[in-house]
Order: C-alpha cells, then sequence, then structure tokens
C-alpha cells in the first residue's frame, strides 16, 4: 500500500516537472545517473512499464499526425544529447520504436559536410525539422557546435560563444511555428561509461559499435561536463526547457524518455480532425456497392 502511495505521488506531478533543468547554474555532479525519478520499481516493473506505454504512446502519436494532415500545424522535435554510450541509440529502439513509422522522422547528425560548415552550422538541422503531425528525433543535434566545437577548438571562442544565442533564437522561432521541443541530456556516469565500452570490447557482436576514438574523447570528460554545464544554462529557455535523464540505468532511461513524449503529447491534446464529408452520406452510398 505504501510502494502504491508513493507511485501516485510521482506520477501526480509529472515527470516533465520533475526532471526539468531548473533556472540558473547547472552542476552535474548534483544529479545521481543512477536515480529513478519518478518511478518505483525495480528493473522488472520499468520494462513492464514501457510497455504499457506503448499502448498509449502510438494513439496519442496518430491523434498529432491526423490532426498535420487535416491543416494542423504542430508536431515535436525530441532532442537527445549524451555523452557515447549514454544510450541515444537505445531510446530510439525502445521509445520510437513503440510509434508509427510514418509519423515519425529520425536524424542521426554526423561531422558536417565541408558544404553544410559554408551553410552556417544551424543550415543542416533546418533542414531536419519535423513538419506538421510529425514527430522528429534528432540522434545528437545543434548543440554539437558548442559541445565538441568548443571542447576540440574546431571554432574559436568567439564563434561558439554567439552560437547559444542563435540557437535560443532558433528554439523561439520552432515555438513560435508550432514545433514543440523536448530537449533530453541523457546523464550518464564516467565510471558506467567504462563498462559499457568495455562490454563493447568483450563481445565480438558489438566491436563494430566501438569507435577507439571514444578513449580519446574520455580523457576530455571534464571539457565536456564544463561544456555541457554552459549548454544546459544557457540555452534552457521557457520556450525549450532541458530535462536531465539519469541513464545509468538503461530500462529507467528508456522509461523517462518515452514518458516524457507522452506527457508532452498528452499536454498538445490533439484531436481527431472531423469529417469533411457527410458521414451518413457515405455510409448509405457504401451500403449500395
Amino acid at each position: 500500500m505504501a510502494k502504491q502511495k508513493k507511485q501516485k505521488a510521482a506520477e501526480a506531478g509529472g515527470l516533465l516537472e520533475q526532471l526539468r533543468v531548473p533556472a540558473g547554474p547547472v552542476d552535474l555532479t548534483t544529479y545521481d545517473p543512477r536515480a529513478t525519478t519518478g518511478f518505483v520499481g525495480a528493473k522488472d516493473d520499468g520494462k513492464a512499464a514501457l510497455e504499457t506505454l506503448g499502448a498509449e504512446v502510438p494513439d496519442w502519436q496518430e491523434r498529432l499526425f491526423a490532426e498535420g494532415r487535416k491543416g494542423g500545424e504542430r508536431s515535436v522535435l525530441l532532442v537527445l544529447q549524451g555523452m557515447d554510450t549514454s544510450g541515444k541509440g537505445g531510446v530510439i529502439r525502445h521509445g520510437a520504436g513503440l510509434m508509427d513509422p510514418q509519423g515519425l522522422k529520425i536524424t542521426s547528425f554526423k561531422a558536417p559536410t565541408p558544404a553544410e560548415k559554408r551553410r552556417g552550422f544551424l543550415w543542416r538541422i533546418r533542414q531536419a525539422v519535423p513538419s506538421h503531425g510529425m514527430i522528429g528525433i534528432f540522434d545528437r543535434s545543434h548543440y554539437e557546435d558548442v559541445l565538441i566545437a568548443r571542447v576540440r577548438n574546431l571554432v574559436t571562442p568567439t564563434v561558439w560563444e554567439k552560437r547559444y544565442d542563435q540557437i535560443n533564437d532558433f528554439e523561439a522561432e520552432l515555438a513560435e511555428s508550432g514545433v514543440t521541443v523536448l530537449k533530453c541530456f541523457l546523464h550518464i556516469s564516467a565510471d558506467e561509461q567504462k563498462v559499457r565500452l568495455e562490454e563493447r570490447l568483450d563481445n565480438p557482436t558489438k566491436h563494430w559499435k566501438y569507435n577507439p576514438g571514444d578513449v580519446d574523447e574520455r580523457q576530455l570528460w571534464p571539457d565536456y561536463t564544463e561544456a555541457y554545464h554552459a549548454a544546459l544554462e544557457r540555452c534552457n529557455t521557457e520556450q525549450a526547457p532541458w530535462y536531465v535523464i539519469p541513464s545509468d540505468r538503461k530500462w529507467y532511461r528508456n522509461w523517462a524518455v518515452t514518458t516524457l513524449l507522452l506527457e508532452t503529447l498528452k499536454g498538445l491534446d490533439p484531436q481527431w480532425p472531423a469529417a469533411d464529408f457527410d458521414v451518413a452520406k457515405e455510409k448509405e452510398r457504401l451500403a449500395g456497392t
């Protein structure tokens, strides 16, 4: 009984409220990457809860898609950021896998090509923004240009400093045009990342996922942490807030991001479009065939 009451109390606040990054300075060392915020139960409970979401998410996704097909101008953009092995692909497999592909657009951003660089760092991002009625997912995003670009000195500090404001303006523009931006930072510990990289080396079926460069990036962990602090603080706006997702527990990470997406869809409350034809007449015509 006590467990049930605790679960209801956690649900009452909504996960969007509980995982949202508050305004002001950000210190990721104060966030527990093994937390299970908003969920009471163990791993098996979490997996079962995710399956339960699979009965709701597609319905709300279809409502949004139908609205877009009939003149609606709203869409959702889920931005996934995090260190290597934090689980961006896992979230897409387990969360996006619940949805209808026709209403989904997944974009994985790699290093920009020379042609893309010449057009400005937001050009290729704009090309991938989901159209009306769609749910878009970014596997990495425009934030790479204030993260890896900053840490690896790919551009001068003068350039990346300006990008925070440019990102805020861009996301405000998206919100104004009907795109709800859901930004999730998948928070993983350095110790857990090491375990996951070791698992890739120990398992021949996962060698393809291993990148020797990941070890080089690990050595820059403090620099990336500092860069994430800046991005989470300076681009945490009312129109496009950040959410920190504890990600050392894969099952919780998948449940949490999917729950945030479901709460977002419910908040939009898309409605089934009314028929633009005479239903009774069409029934009569169909009966005569």
